[in-house]
């Protein structure tokens, strides 16, 4: 089964840093924003580290959409 991948930028609190969460229908993972990597990058390596933890491989598509990033990998042919 396919499953979408749906970034989300967090903002900092008074005890974390900003970060941004990937989340999918088998789970989530959340990793710390990198300031030295464009906002897009930064989603792009929170979709990166969901797709790890669960094993998917591939290439995998993806694009912006109000209030974060959406990737996916296409259907085979």
């Amino acid at each position: 089964m396919t499953q979408a991948i749906v970034t989300k930028y967090i903002g900092p609190s008074n005890t974390r840093g900003s970060r941004i969460k990937a989340t999918a229908w088998a789970g989530s993972v959340t990793v710390p924003y990198q300031s030295n990597l464009s906002s897009e990058k930064n989603h792009a390596e929170a979709a990166r580290a969901l797709a790890t933890k669960y094993g998917w491989h591939g290439k995998f598509v993806g694009g912006g959409m109000p209030g974060g990033y959406v990737v996916v990998r296409p259907a085979a042919p």
